[in-house]
């Protein structure tokens, strides 16, 4: 994987919130050595109402003129928008300055994948694929509403909009080199049967189908999460996850064979997390704060991407540790993080579960996650296995805000 070519182009891009400080924080305070991975959806807001809880963390954490005195990346599975409007949406709700480069949606990760960005793709989604996909740096993509355009024949479900008279054959059509699954589209019906076409026919579904091609062409996935968490009362709504999941199983029902990922991005892959932590030690680089990022607190709602995905990175951190000692290298204070030669390594990653979103919990002072469901019912991506042990937060806490309290007073922050 191109990661560490894809972090070192990605720098240059990266702005400062504000001008550098001079080594400290507001308020005289040494440099903080932590840093938040906040969820958005079921922790800072319900659809599109703002929680409360979340403006009092977010007063917590702001010092004068509304600038953060802690890094913060907002970690998303979402990925129907564009990443600048998200900032801004993010700043408006919360009172306080967001800039693009604190924002990773579940797509974001996919600018380092340098080797797919000049194939001809299909991108399957809603919100602005095309601007998505070219702000990531794929030059040539195709939506599946140009393709059910340029084959009508192809979406039959939807009678009314099946064609009245047959159209004439489809002439100078790229060929399909790839599928880029964005999010859940707004017709599962017609992005199920076209993305399915094109896997059958190698990337020519005007094609007549002669053998089912396999390996099948490269798919990239974005945000696995099966449910999340809106305004309504029922707990959950379908989200991408349970759109893979039904596009999986047809295509194993169709051709007797598993569907691969070239990649699964998003929560909780680890490549996600290792782009939220390299923008973290950017952010402290431009503000300033010369004190290695050693820790990181992931708050999240949903214990299958949140918590699985924060624990899961943990384990990696520590696994690197480990290595390291055996390998007998010794750590000096700017040893080598996973991102960047310029950047310490992060230790650890600890996992906030809350309880204003998927999860719930109706103890007021909750300590554990209860057990029975995590146990027997596993809501995480086939590819993903399952351990109880990371669907289990280090803490669990009843809202964002007094995650950021409980997170200031492990670090003896204030």
């Amino acid at each position: 994987m191109a990661l560490r070519g894809c972090l070192r182009a990605g720098r240059g891009a990266l702005r400062a919130a504000g001008p550098p400080g001079r080594g400290c924080s507001a308020g005289g305070r040494p440099p903080p050595a932590f840093g938040f991975l906040f969820d958005i959806d079921g922790v800072l807001v319900r659809g599109s109402q703002v929680l409360p809880a979340a403006r009092e963390a977010f007063r917590r954490l702001a010092g004068a003129g509304g600038r953060l005195r802690v890094p913060v990346v907002f970690l998303t599975n979402a990925g129907n928008c564009l990443r600048d409007a998200k900032a801004r949406e993010l700043a408006q709700a919360l009172g306080l300055q967001v800039s693009p480069e604190q924002v990773i949606l579940s797509h974001s990760p996919l600018r380092l994948f340098s080797q797919f960005h000049r194939r001809c793709l299909l991108v399957a989604g809603q919100g602005p694929v095309e601007e998505n996909a070219h702000n990531l740096g794929f030059k040539h993509v195709v939506t599946i509403e140009a393709l059910r355009k340029a084959y009508p024949l192809l979406d039959m479900v939807d009678q009314s909009r099946r064609p009245k008279e047959l159209p004439p054959p489809t002439t100078g059509f790229p060929t399909i080199e790839g599928v880029i699954l964005f999010g859940e589209p707004v017709r599962w019906e017609t992005s199920l049967q076209l993305i399915i076409d094109v896997l059958l026919s190698n990337g020519n579904p005007g094609a007549e189908l002669e053998e089912i091609p396999y390996p099948h062409l490269p798919v990239l996935a974005c945000n696995m999460d099966l449910l999340w968490m809106a305004e309504a009362k029922m707990p959950s709504r379908f989200g991408h996850g349970t759109f893979l999941l039904c596009l999986e199983n047809i295509y194993k029902k169709v051709t007797g064979r598993e569907l691969k990922y070239e990649a699964l991005i998003g929560k909780p892959s680890t490549v996600t997390y290792r782009y939220a932590e390299y923008l973290i030690h950017e952010q402290a680089k431009k503000q300033g704060w010369n004190s290695p990022i050693r820790r990181l607190y992931a708050i999240g709602d949903n214990p299958m991407s949140d918590i699985y995905g924060a624990n899961l990175y943990n384990n990696y951190l520590k696994s690197a540790q480990r290595n390291q000692a055996q390998a007998g290298v010794k750590r000096s204070p700017q040893a080598a993080s996973p991102q960047s030669e310029d950047h310490p390594a992060v230790e650890s990653c600890k996992s906030i579960l809350v309880c204003t979103g998927v999860y719930r919990h109706s103890a007021e002072a909750p300590s554990k996650p209860e057990k029975h469901n995590t146990e027997t019912v596993f809501h995480g991506h086939r590819d993903f296995s399952f351990d109880p042990s990371l669907v289990e937060a280090s803490y669990v806490v009843q809202d964002v805000n007094e995650a950021v309290q409980l997170a200031f007073q492990k670090e003896n922050w204030s």
